[in-house]
């Protein structure tokens, strides 16, 4: 099983969370959400026992994925993705959600340190950079700060804000670089692109996590970005779509949800006009997308062609 299974877990749980905020801002059912955040726990307990049993019978693969170019970072989703699950078991048990986020940020935050290490000693081809490289250190650390604040430890969630913003900006100038500089990037690695749209908008979302009142203009404008990512993705999405789908298409789900629940959050805060324009829109696309993108996996399930095809 591919670390980059756990990529499910975010684009359910994202989904799960903007319900939660949905059913608050416009009184939607409130169990839709819940539903969709425990098929996340289950989602993530299965891949977490699938992993855990490739290190045990299969470690020679699990060591080339580590050392892989492109799929190592996808290992960093595992304490991604188990921090989104304190976050969801936090209304149920707060001892659970402070075990579970402990466990993800330490391995979220080791695991981050490790591979940017190796990164920092270069040597690496530009043909393999893409937004997977987002995923140790910003998305890991934009999703400490969401949950650690969500815990009433608002001050450390600020730190890891400051780690995640600075490291999104360093690592999309390289990103964009590599992109207008280096030949066309092969179809198979083009579905990875779907991750360019979650750092402005997860990040928008953590940022209103550590911070109070009514929101301010740096949150207006990682909004505005995440809107000019995802035009930009679907003027792209032709394009990506020459890659036949696979597993590697829930790379776009996380930054979708993340599209949907920062206006709604925004709009919890006092948000009006504009943003609660745009709102009803960017819910209703995200619950396609991760609905289509479902349904397709589900079918590859059907004709048991997963697996190959995630490879």
């Amino acid at each position: 099983m591919p670390a980059s299974f756990f990529g499910i877990v975010l684009g359910l749980a994202g989904l799960g969370g903007a319900w939660r905020v949905a059913a608050r801002v416009w009184q939607l059912p409130s169990v839709i959400g819940e539903t969709l955040m425990l098929i996340a726990g289950i989602v993530w307990a299965l891949a977490l026992a699938l992993y855990t049993a490739k290190w045990i019978y299969a470690r020679e693969e699990a060591l080339l994925e580590l050392e892989h170019p492109v799929q190592c970072c996808f290992v960093g989703l595992i304490g991604v993705a188990t921090m989104l699950i304190a976050i969801a078991a936090l209304p149920y048990s707060r001892l659970a959600a402070q075990i579970v986020f402990a466990v993800g940020a330490s391995f979220t935050l080791a695991f981050a340190v490790w591979r940017t290490g190796v990164l920092w000693r270069g040597g690496r081809d530009p043909a393999t950079t893409t937004p997977v490289l987002y995923l140790p250190t910003v998305a890991g650390t934009f999703v400490i700060a969401t949950a650690a604040a969500a815990l009433g430890h608002r001050d450390w969630g600020q730190l890891a804000f400051g780690a995640g913003l600075f490291s999104w900006l360093a690592i999309e100038s390289v990103l964009l670089h590599r992109l207008y500089t280096v030949a066309s990037m092969p179809a198979l690695l083009r579905p990875t692109l779907g991750i360019q749209l979650a750092p402005p908008v997860v990040g928008g979302v953590a940022y209103l996590s550590v911070t109070a009142g009514a929101p301010d203009l740096l949150v207006y404008a990682m909004l505005g970005y995440g809107v000019l990512q995802a035009l930009l993705l679907l003027r792209l999405l032709p394009w990506i779509r020459q890659q036949p789908f696979a597993p590697s298409y829930w790379a776009f789900t996380f930054g979708a949800t993340a599209l949907a629940v920062l206006p709604l959050e925004m709009m919890e805060r006092g948000t009006t006009e504009a943003v609660a324009s745009i709102a009803p829109y960017l819910f209703v696309a995200a619950n396609i997308v991760v609905a289509l993108i479902a349904l397709a996996t589900l079918r590859l399930v059907l004709q048991g062609r997963l697996l190959p095809k995630a490879a």
